[in-house]
């Protein structure tokens, strides 16, 4: 669920991107890495994109980090977790106490699951989603340094009733004004699920 979302160089996404291309970590990994900063366009796992976390200074801070989890013996890192039971997984426990962040989009992808007679499921039509009446979908994450260099998953929750018929998940998704107390690890992460947004608009994709 959630494996795929869209960056569009609006106004309000251009500053952030810029600051990821701008970003010292960049610098110093981009030889190795062999990975380019994403600025818009549809967004993959594995990719190098603009997220926001806390600096040293404990105010918002723009990272250059890597979409999903690599783990030992998995041949495909893991991209998404789940908010309802991070907190007690081994692989999320840490991130979620201390390193938490946003993930900025314009929107998401999702494709439609239909479940078969036998139990297993078929995809469906795809779908851009995004939050009603907002300019950009602040997508919640965890994130942890894999060889020193960030890489980040998406948190996930129950869909909205709206997009319920596509599928059974949907990401975590943020208001902008409770970011900072989103990444900030001296607030209680489960105080602010409550604020979670699941109203949303979405659209057909041809």
């Amino acid at each position: 669920m959630c494996c795929r979302y869209y960056m569009e160089m609006s106004p309000e996404l251009r500053p952030i991107v810029e600051a990821a291309e701008r970003s010292k970590l960049r610098e110093n990994n981009l030889n190795w890495l062999n990975k380019r900063v994403i600025t818009q366009g549809e967004v993959y796992p594995d990719n190098l994109v603009p997220v926001i976390a806390t600096g040293k200074s404990g105010g918002k801070k723009v990272f250059p980090m890597i979409w999903g989890y690599q783990m030992d013996g998995l041949k495909q890192p893991i991209i998404n977790a789940r908010c309802e039971t991070a907190m007690e997984k081994k692989t999320f426990r840490d991130s979620w106490l201390d390193h938490r962040c946003i993930v900025p989009a314009s929107w998401y992808y999702e494709w439609a699951h239909h479940l078969r007679p036998d139990g297993k499921k078929d995809l469906g039509k795809k779908y851009a989603i995004m939050p009603k009446g907002q300019e950009l979908t602040w997508l919640c994450g965890l994130y942890r340094l894999e060889n020193n260099y960030p890489h980040f998953v998406l948190l996930t929750r129950e869909p909205g009733e709206d997009i319920a018929f596509i599928h059974d998940r949907m990401p975590l998704i943020l208001p902008e004004d409770v970011i900072q107390d989103w990444i900030n690890p001296r607030y209680n992460a489960n105080s602010i699920l409550p604020y979670a947004i699941t109203d949303c608009v979405y659209e057909e994709c041809s």
